[in-house]
C-alpha cells in the first residue's frame, strides 16, 4: 500500500513519489476486473476526455479501448479492457481471451474492485491469476468509486485488496466520479513506469479508429434505458461514412444488430420513438468526435444468436 487512507484525515489523499526531474517516463497501463467495477470511467478521468463508453450495464466494454494520459514529463497508454466473467456464450470467451493477451503484454496492471461491494469469489479468481501468469508485470489494487461509502469501509477494502495483491503490489482508493486521487494515480503510474519516449503525438487522447468510435456511441445510447439480457445483444456496425460534396455534412449509415425479432421492436419503440432518441445521443457524440454536423442513419436488423455465431461474431468484428 502507497500509504494508510485515513479515516479521519479530512481528504483521505495519499501520495506518490514524484518520478527524478528531467526524465521523460511511459508505459502501457491495463485495467482489469469483473464486469462494471468501473474501469471505463476511470479511464475517462484519467485522460481528461471521452475515449471509452460507459453504462451501469456489466459488460458494456467489448473492445480493448486505448486512452492517452500527456504530461511534460510522461506518455501514459491506458487500455481499458472488457470485465472477465464465466462466459456463458463464445462473444463471452473470446472477451476474456482478449483481456489475457491484454494483460499479458503491459508493463502496468490495475485490478479495479469497487469500494461498495464486497470482494468476492470473482475477484479472488482474477487476481490469483494475474498474479500467478504475469509474475513479474508491475501491479496497483485500485478501490474505485469511494465516493458511494464512507471513510472506514474504503481503509476495510484497501486492506483486504492489499492482502490479496500481495505485499509488493501498490493499492490505491480513487473515485472516477468526483475526481478524487485521480492525480494521485497517474503520479503513481508515472513513478512506476520506466524511463521512454512517447508513443504518440502531444495531445493526442485515443488511437482508436473514428468508425470504432461512432459504433460504441451508437451502441451506448441504445443501451440506455434497456432491460434484462438485450444489453448483451445488441452490436454496432458502421455501413458508410460519405462527406455530402459542396457541404459541411457527413452522412453516416449505422445498422444496430440485435439476436430476436422482439428485440427488435424494443430498440425501435413505438413509431420508432426510441431509435429517434437514440440517434439523436449518438449524434451528440459523434458531431464532437468529427467537428463537423453529422447526418445518421440508422437501422435495426436481426442476426439471430449471434453471440454464439462464430460466423456472424467475425463479421461483427469478433
Amino acid at each position: 500500500m502507497t500509504e494508510d487512507f485515513a479515516a479521519d484525515s479530512p481528504d483521505g489523499e495519499i501520495t506518490a513519489d514524484d518520478s527524478a526531474p528531467g526524465e521523460f517516463r511511459s508505459g502501457f497501463v491495463c485495467f482489469v476486473g469483473r464486469p462494471n467495477t468501473g474501469k471505463s470511467t476511470l479511464t475517462n478521468a484519467l485522460v481528461g476526455d471521452k475515449v471509452a463508453i460507459t453504462s451501469n450495464r456489466p459488460q458494456t466494454t467489448r473492445h480493448t479501448i486505448r486512452g492517452i494520459v500527456n504530461r511534460p514529463d510522461a506518455q501514459l497508454i491506458l487500455v481499458d479492457t472488457p470485465g472477465l466473467h464465466r462466459p456463458r456464450t463464445l462473444l463471452g470467451q473470446r472477451l476474456n481471451d482478449l483481456v489475457r493477451e491484454t494483460y499479458a503484454d503491459v508493463d502496468i496492471i490495475c485490478v479495479c474492485i469497487p469500494a461498495d461491494e464486497a470482494i468476492g469469489p470473482g475477484d479472488r479468481r482474477i487476481i490469483e491469476e494475474v498474479n500467478a501468469t504475469t509474475p513479474r508485470t508491475r501491479k496497483i489494487g485500485i478501490v474505485t468509486k469511494i465516493d458511494r461509502v464512507g471513510p472506514e469501509k474504503v481503509v476495510t477494502q484497501l486492506m483486504k485488496l492489499s492482502e490479496l495483491m500481495g505485499p509488493d503490489a501498490e493499492v490505491i482508493p480513487v473515485s472516477a466520479k468526483s475526481g478524487k486521487q485521480i492525480d494521485v494515480l497517474t503520479d503513481l503510474l508515472v513513478s512506476l513506469s520506466d524511463e521512454g519516449p512517447a508513443f504518440y503525438p502531444d495531445g493526442e487522447i485515443t488511437d482508436e479508429p473514428a468508425e470504432t468510435m461512432m459504433a460504441e456511441y451508437i451502441r451506448e445510447a441504445a443501451l440506455e434505458g434497456v432491460h434484462d439480457e438485450l444489453p448483451h445483444s445488441i452490436a454496432v456496425v458502421i455501413e458508410e461514412i460519405i462527406p455530402r460534396e459542396d457541404s459541411k455534412v457527413v452522412d453516416v449509415h449505422a445498422i444496430i444488430y440485435v439476436e430476436r425479432d422482439s428485440q427488435k421492436g424494443i430498440i425501435i419503440g413505438h413509431k420508432g420513438s426510441r431509435l429517434k432518441q437514440v440517434g439523436t445521443a449518438a449524434r451528440t457524440q459523434i458531431e464532437k468526435l468529427m467537428g463537423t454536423r453529422i447526418y445518421l442513419d440508422l437501422h435495426v436488423k436481426v442476426a439471430k444468436d449471434w453471440q454464439r455465431d462464430p460466423k456472424q461474431l467475425g463479421r461483427l468484428g469478433f
